[in-house]
């Protein structure tokens, strides 16, 4: 297609007026008049699609601690007790139904039964049975929603985690919290509406990467793709002025760029030079909003204590969890924490354990942080990964030290807290060997519709035309789950 013509099909009704306005007033008085339009159309931010959100959100705002390498749902959330009984006998092929394994299992001679590592135990007034791996997760078993019937058909990790988070397994869509951006702009003024962090588990035990497009803007401006806060030195590279550049000279530099980017773009009408304008801008506040929101000096030794020792170690899980509620409580809408470690197929016995002692306090804790600032309410966390893991062993299962479980997307398990999710529940059920849904499933599209709708927008409503077709998250499937909704 003619790139002239397929940047006209792009062009919408903000960037005609924002070509057509002329004079540094205009620009003053949609800054002064932001925040008062923001509140009088709801829940829309500055630079939101006008009629969204489509209906009142449950939820404003979004926390995702993806658990990158697939946590085992055999091992924590879905209790199996009768695999005790069959532990070491051959999973049936009226099971499998021909299933397609990957190839570190299809060679394999046999599929051992193998049961969850430590036998569960209940929690909470609700009595959820949960691995004692998971303590501090148990503790606030009454404010989750456990699902244990999702399912996928990716069965890689990278195709995986961007189904998850794009909609598609093919990278080049826009991830989650672009969407949400686009849709609902930004409800901070002086942080981005996408914030990204990333940890791993201090072992290196497995090699998964962080892909730029996990949090990418797809073909929707790239003013919209997630922030990514480093663990090291600026938290934002090139956050640090140059020795010698002082604040104000930064200015005036801005300043001059902001003038000649808008001459060119007055030229070509390239909505890429607005997102420049606008991101150098962003970029200047955050040098005085980013540096207040990561020093955790001024929080109270009782709130550290409560995220365990190693949220004083910065890049850690634990650090990014408390740096997130920092963040929903300045206003940012989607935060996207994404933890690599949870791919143990041949260090189960000795790596689960210490993966969960590095998170599970932390998640627990950044929700009942939340909760009891008034904040989970109207915040939706997530934890989960991007698929589950077998419930036969892979490797040698009599090596009480290395065997482990491959990946398994036919059933897996996520849980959710807040943003107008219903607490203490249990949705969904599988089969007693943990390996197919047999009662109300719930699929990646499903769970996205069901995100979205608890932001108040229709999912079949936000869309961004591209190459001629209108896309969505969801593609052209999705299906909210309202059986979860409270």
């Amino acid at each position: 297609m003619n790139p002239f013509f397929e940047r006209d099909l792009a062009r919408t009704r903000r960037h005609f007026f924002g070509r057509t306005a002329s004079g540094i007033g205009t620009a003053a008085l949609a800054s002064l008049l932001g925040r008062d339009l923001a509140s009088a159309a709801g829940d829309k931010g500055p630079g939101g699609l006008s009629g969204f959100p489509n209906f009142a959100p449950k939820a404003k705002r979004v926390i995702y601690l993806m658990q990158g390498g697939a946590p085992s749902h055999v091992d924590l959330l879905d209790w199996k007790p009768g695999l005790y009984e069959k532990h070491g006998e051959q999973l049936p092929d009226s099971v499998r139904m021909g299933q397609r394994l990957t190839t570190m299992t299809a060679n394999q001679k046999s599929l051992p039964m193998l049961p969850a590592i430590r036998r569960f135990e209940r929690f909470g007034e609700c009595g959820r049975m949960l691995s004692p791996f998971l303590s501090h997760t148990g503790a606030m078993a009454d404010d989750l929603c456990v699902v244990n019937s999702m399912h996928t058909e990716a069965i890689n990790h990278a195709p995986a985690v961007t189904f998850f988070l794009t909609g598609s397994q093919i990278p080049g869509r826009p991830s989650m919290g672009a969407w949400l951006s686009y849709g609902l702009g930004s409800s901070s003024e002086n942080l981005p509406s996408f914030v990204v962090m990333t940890s791993r588990d201090r072992e290196n035990s497995c090699g998964q990467l962080f892909f730029d497009y996990y949090w990418g803007s797809g073909f929707i401006p790239s003013k919209f793709q997630g922030v990514r806060f480093r663990g090291q030195g600026d938290p934002v590279l090139y956050l640090s002025n140059p020795s010698g550049v002082s604040r104000e000279l930064r200015r005036t530099v801005l300043d001059d760029l902001a003038a000649m980017n808008r001459m060119k773009h007055q030229d070509y009408g390239d909505p890429e030079i607005e997102t420049r304008i606008s991101q150098y801008e962003m970029a200047y506040r955050m040098q005085a909003s980013v540096p207040e929101l990561t020093d955790i000096s001024t929080e109270p030794k009782h709130i550290l204590d409560m995220y365990g020792p190693d949220v004083e170690r910065k890049g850690s899980f634990a650090r990014n969890c408390l740096t997130a509620r920092r963040l929903a409580e300045r206003g940012v809408r989607f935060i996207q924490l994404m933890h690599a470690g949870w791919d143990q197929h041949n260090n189960l016995p000795t790596q689960l354990e210490i993966q969960c002692r590095d998170t599970d306090q932390p998640s627990a804790a950044l929700v009942k942080d939340l909760k009891q600032r008034g904040l989970l309410e109207d915040t939706l966390v997530i934890w989960g990964g991007e698929f589950g893991r077998t419930p036969f062993g892979q490797g040698d299962i009599t090596n009480k030290l290395k065997h482990g479980r491959d990946h398994h997307g036919r059933c897996f398990s996520l849980w959710m807290a807040g943003g107008g999710i219903k607490p203490g529940i249990q949705y969904g059920r599988t089969d007693d060997y943990a390996y197919n849904v047999v009662e109300n499933p719930v699929h990646v599209h499903d769970f996205q519709a069901t995100v979205l709708h608890l932001l108040g927008i229709d999912h079949e409503r936000l869309t961004y035309r591209f190459q001629g077709r209108r896309f969505r998250l969801t593609d052209i499937h999705g299906e909210i789950v309202i059986d979860l909704v409270a």
